[in-house]
């Protein structure tokens, strides 16, 4: 572990010391479940703040690993410092509403709230975006000193997560992630996906982390292309169909 933090500080101190404020900024999440009462839909208003900021830390580290393949390029620096402003904004709002009592994402009921969200989707679709530029560059340079699995491996993830972050637009323009009933139904332990109704999440979530899970799996598992090009293939059609179930308002798991 230290040796990669090590590599990670190397490639992009940028991401690497914000992934760790991010972590910090999980821990003190994790306390004020455990100290605080106040709730938000039905379940601790911390649970969701913890969850963007770990999502965060774990994409900007990912990030930062694989913009290092670049060097320390005038597109990376940019990118990099993009990122750590858009997440500081998207995240931010998020805890603050926390600590208000308050939805942050679909509470348009008032008008300073309604035009924060817009902020919030607009930032999101920039994360996205640009994420997909710095996977263009994957697509349109060569790197003879990566595995070609493994690279692959990078680029499929890299697209499958622009995808289904996109995806979000979905839960925006519905204003809610259920489908088939309201977000206050009951919901599994700790992700609160829901039980009983459709859960747009669930896809948005599996869709973007293929941007880890199938670099994972070429450099120790899938060591080759038509292998790890057929894994995202099943891993990309099997997210669509989890998306498919919940515009039915079909809960993943009852």
């Amino acid at each position: 572990m230290t040796t990669f933090l090590h590599e990670l500080k190397f490639r992009n101190e940028v991401l690497y010391v914000f992934g760790w404020v991010c972590w910090l900024a999980v821990a003190i999440c994790g306390v004020l479940i455990c100290t605080t009462h106040t709730n938000v839909l039905g379940i601790n208003a911390w649970y969701k703040p913890l969850k963007f900021f770990l999502s965060t830390a774990i994409f900007v580290w990912s990030m930062g690993w694989y913009t290092g393949y670049f060097g320390n390029t005038t597109a990376v620096v940019w990118y990099s410092w993009g990122m750590v402003v858009l997440f500081c904004f998207e995240d931010g709002y998020v805890a603050i509403q926390a600590a208000r009592g308050q939805l942050s994402h679909f509470n348009v009921s008032t008008p300073v709230y309604a035009g924060l969200y817009s902020m919030m989707a607009i930032g999101a679709v920039g994360i996205s975006l640009w994420t997909g530029l710095i996977g263009l560059s994957f697509f349109r340079n060569d790197f003879p000193d990566l595995p070609p699995a493994y690279l692959w491996s990078i680029r499929l993830g890299l697209l499958i997560f622009v995808l289904f972050s996109m995806q979000g637009l979905a839960m925006g323009a519905r204003l809610t992630h259920t489908v088939g009933g309201d977000m206050t139904s009951a919901g599994m332990p700790i992700t609160n996906w829901s039980r009983i109704y459709g859960d747009l999440r669930i896809a948005h979530f599996l869709g973007m982390h293929a941007l880890q899970i199938l670099p994972i799996l070429a450099f120790y598992v899938v060591q080759n292309v038509r292998g790890i090009i057929a894994v995202a293939l099943i891993y990309g059609l099997l997210t669509t169909a989890i998306f498919v179930q919940a515009l039915q308002g079909k809960p993943f798991l009852k």
